[in-house]
């Protein structure tokens, strides 16, 4: 097996928890177009997919027609407005990631960001959280939609920053990145104090399992081949 040198995280769920930030622009959104969402409103199950696909759920499940663009354009602008102002900020680092991703970077890996978050919003958060600096790249969706889903986010990092899939790993909490890291030929390593169940990371066929996240980095280190 190739060494291990390049480690793609996903962000909410995996480094970050998002669900107030996210869930007050999903309801901001749901407000935009005529909802009343509850103030309880959970999101946790629709974060992972790409920002389309949560907010047509969300106004599947407040009585909008699942498969009218027109409203689901809306709500995304919505939200992005919404998310872009306020809600990127509530957002707090999980216990103990600051330290793996530090001692990490100190061994020598080179960090990239993979998230279907919007890149802008994904740079932001990292800054304001000051973790920006270990990264060697922040990866995100655009604004044309090309990078909205995993596999195609993960074959654009592969190319644009030379890396041989052989010699990487993706890491993330939700099917979603385990399915991308399959799609691509990446070493895939499913959290399980985000947003995913261990059953739904087992059945995606993540290849290991990490507890907690100061257990990330020696995880990590077990995989690099001497």
């Amino acid at each position: 097996m190739s060494k291990l040198h390049a480690v793609l995280l996903d962000l909410d769920g995996t480094l970050i928890d998002s669900r107030p930030g996210i869930a007050g622009s999903a309801r901001a959104a749901l407000r935009s177009l005529g909802h009343a969402p509850d103030d309880t409103l959970d999101v946790t199950v629709f974060i992972g997919p790409p920002l389309q696909d949560m907010l047509r759920a969300l106004l599947q499940a407040h009585g909008d027609d699942p498969v009218g663009d027109d409203q689901v354009d809306a709500a995304v602008l919505a939200y992005r407005q919404h998310y872009g102002d306020i809600g990127l900020f509530d957002c707090a680092l999980y216990p103990g990631i600051r330290e793996s991703l530090q001692e990490m970077h100190g061994a020598g890996l080179q960090l990239y960001l993979a998230t279907s978050k919007r890149e802008v919003f994904a740079r932001r958060i990292l800054e304001h959280l000051g973790l920006a600096s270990l990264f060697a790249a922040i990866h995100g969706s655009v604004p044309s939609g090309a990078l909205d889903h995993k596999p195609e986010l993960l074959a654009h990092i592969l190319s644009m920053r030379n890396i041989s899939a052989h010699d990487g790993v993706m890491i993330g909490d939700r099917r979603h990145d385990i399915a991308g890291a399959h799609a691509v030929g990446l070493r895939s390593l499913g959290v399980l104090w985000g947003y995913g169940s261990r059953d739904e990371l087992e059945a995606a066929g993540a290849d290991r399992l990490v507890e907690s996240p100061l257990d990330l980095a020696r995880m990590i280190a077990s995989m690099v081949t001497r």
